[in-house]
């Protein structure tokens, strides 16, 4: 099966190049590629797209030799296996607060003995049953081998509880999520964490257990800051950053008298 890049880079020590996508741009997926990222972080949570159109997205990923991290819109177990049976190479998960929840990833998304995914192996990631079922080959290990898991820690719980995470098999790091983590340190009647001790424990509990981490980032400084920490993947650009571009072509045509 197809060769994960940014676990690639992750076993490597290396950063990964990640971008963000929440809507259905066929072009963006080989600009990406183009331009020497190894993963496009597909957002579902927040963006809606069909069944379909996501299946379509998957296919142009492996065509085009870039990872695919899809951030699911659910924890359903089959649902989450159906990803990566259409060829996601892996998960960002929103709102992982406890260990179980963890767990139940890994049970979802792993196949024995590391976790209790079911058996498909005529998906795009078994390149429809060719990578699968012939002599001496083992997509199980394969694909255990070649997916990842990231639950995103954007709680109060989930800080906490941020080392125990870390250390269940077949999860391959953490991601800080600072918007929704930082809303909820504000709300909180009765906390002494801040944001940075939130970071400096997500990025010890990582390196304790041998684990990636991230974190989602507003400005380049901020990017530098954590990959000076350790951090190995801070996605970088998406398709929103497209109003940009429309600001500046239009501030060209005021200049022009147009």
């Amino acid at each position: 099966m197809r060769k994960s890049k940014m676990l690639e880079k992750f076993r490597g020590g290396r950063f990964a190049r990640v971008c963000s996508m929440g809507h259905f741009l066929p072009f963006y997926v080989r600009y990406a590629a183009h331009f020497k990222f190894d993963g496009i972080w597909l957002d579902l949570e927040h963006r809606a797209m069909s069944e379909r159109e996501v299946q379509s997205i998957l296919a142009m990923c492996h065509a085009a030799d870039i990872d695919c991290m899809v951030r699911p819109p659910t924890l359903e177990r089959t649902k989450l296996y159906r990803y990566l049976e259409d060829g996601a190479s892996g998960f960002l998960v929103p709102l992982i607060s406890t260990p179980e929840m963890a767990h139940g990833l890994v049970q979802a998304a792993k196949f024995p003995p590391i976790g209790n995914r079911g058996m498909d192996g005529a998906g795009l990631d078994s390149d429809f049953g060719i990578a699968a079922w012939g002599e001496g080959m083992d997509f199980a290990g394969d694909a255990n081998r070649e997916t990842f898991i990231l639950p995103q820690i954007e709680t109060l719980e989930a800080v906490a509880n941020a080392e125990a995470i870390a250390s269940i098999e077949g999860i391959d790091g953490l991601f800080l999520g600072p918007a929704d983590l930082q809303l909820r340190i504000a709300a909180a009647a009765d906390t002494s964490l801040t944001f940075d001790k939130a970071v400096e424990t997500v990025a010890a509990a990582c390196e304790k257990h041998n684990k990636v981490w991230g974190i989602a980032v507003g400005s380049i400084e901020h990017l530098k800051r954590y990959q000076a920490m350790g951090a190995q993947i801070v996605p970088w650009g998406g398709d929103f950053s497209l109003m940009g571009i429309l600001e500046a072509r239009s501030q060209e045509l005021d200049e022009a008298g147009l």
